[in-house]
């Protein structure tokens, strides 16, 4: 099983270090697994003028799925948009049309008390947000800045769907929702927005095909607050590109840091890309400091998705419950008097709890 790791900028290469060491331990354990690594984001474009090379493309082409780790950085915010590190993940995504995007918020009862709400108000919360990923205000055109006729500039970007994208991502919804609780919440805004209209009606009528599993709809400013209030009344939130981009990081906050958050990117055929949602945090780039569980996190979703490796998956997942039973904690979850580690020595908690 080839494996695509594309490590990028600032604490990018800390943590998917350790994520690919844990894959070796498996491998030495008799998992068939090949890795190799390309560049991509800013340390592409340092090296070759731009954010996505060819030949970082043919390898992901090459490969069963991609580890990616983050990308971007302040010293690249003055360049052309088209060769922003930002860039090459959407042409990833778009390249590969990985339209469903997975992104689990669970509460370890370790992590419980790491939250800034109540613990009684997130302890047992396992949710997922289900977010369509290449359509949606991000991909439509036409985009852009220009010059009125009066001098003032005036920037836009439209909002779009198909009713064959939204189709796609509801049944990929309905699917995962009967695997968990038997419950979707479509996300919209359809009160104000004809686009969010679409997609209430689309997901209405795919729900149809799906009388076992309820379905209820919710406006993204009151789901937003349904967050906060009371995030243990959601099981599955399906999303469009932007609501669940806001959504998925407020719900990062509720498991007491981003840090703890993987996802997985998926196509029809379950090529994924599998990333921490957190940026590339480069204020402690170098330092040892980054949380590398949810990139460990989304390796295991690697497995069980796109690997077909269910063992595997659910040994990496435990590894991470146990080194957090034991007390290990990155600055970004350590409580007071917590056995606080640096990077490295999390990925080597991990590793030894695998091995035990």
């Amino acid at each position: 099983m080839k494996i695509a790791v594309l490590a990028g900028d600032g604490i990018g290469p800390e943590i998917t270090e350790q994520a690919a060491r844990v894959l070796e331990a498996l491998a030495a354990d008799g998992l068939s697994l090949e890795l190799r690594a390309a560049p991509v984001g800013g340390t592409a474009y340092d090296a070759t003028g731009e954010p996505l090379p060819s030949k970082t493309v043919a390898l992901c082409e090459q490969a069963d799925a991609i580890l990616f780790g983050a990308i971007g950085g302040p010293r690249y915010d003055k360049l052309e948009r088209s060769k922003r590190p930002e860039q090459a993940l959407l042409r990833l995504r778009k390249h590969f049309d990985l339209f469903a995007n997975l992104r689990p918020a669970v509460v370890y009862p370790e992590l419980a008390n790491a939250s800034t709400l109540k613990p009684e108000v997130v302890a047992g919360l396992d949710l997922l947000i289900l977010r369509e990923l290449t359509s949606d205000i991000y991909f439509g055109q036409p985009r852009g800045i220009h010059t009125r006729d009066n001098g003032e500039r005036e920037g836009f970007d439209t909002m779009r769907y198909t009713e064959g994208e939204i189709r796609r991502i509801a049944h990929v919804g309905f699917a995962t929702a009967r695997k968990r609780s038997k419950r979707l919440c479509s996300i919209d805004k359809s009160n104000v927005l004809e686009t969010t209209q679409l997609w209430r009606d689309v997901v209405a009528e795919v729900g149809r095909g799906y009388p076992d599993v309820e379905l209820t709809h919710m406006l993204v400013d009151n789901a937003a607050m349904q967050l906060v209030r009371n995030p243990k009344q959601f099981d599955v939130m399906l999303c469009g590109n932007m609501f669940g981009d806001i959504l998925s990081d407020e719900a990062s906050m509720l498991t007491g840091s981003i840090g703890m958050l993987p996802s997985a990117s998926l196509n029809a055929d379950g090529f994924g890309l599998y990333e921490p949602i957190h940026g590339s945090a480069p204020d402690i780039a170098g330092r040892d400091q980054a949380n590398p569980l949810a990139t460990i996190l989304s390796a295991a979703m690697m497995l069980r998705y796109s690997l077909n490796q269910d063992a595997a998956a659910t040994r990496v997942e435990q590894a991470v419950r146990t080194v957090l039973a034991q007390g290990y904690r990155t600055a970004d979850i350590a409580e007071p008097g917590a056995r606080t580690v640096g990077t490295r020595e999390m990925g080597d908690a991990v590793i030894a709890a695998l091995r035990d």
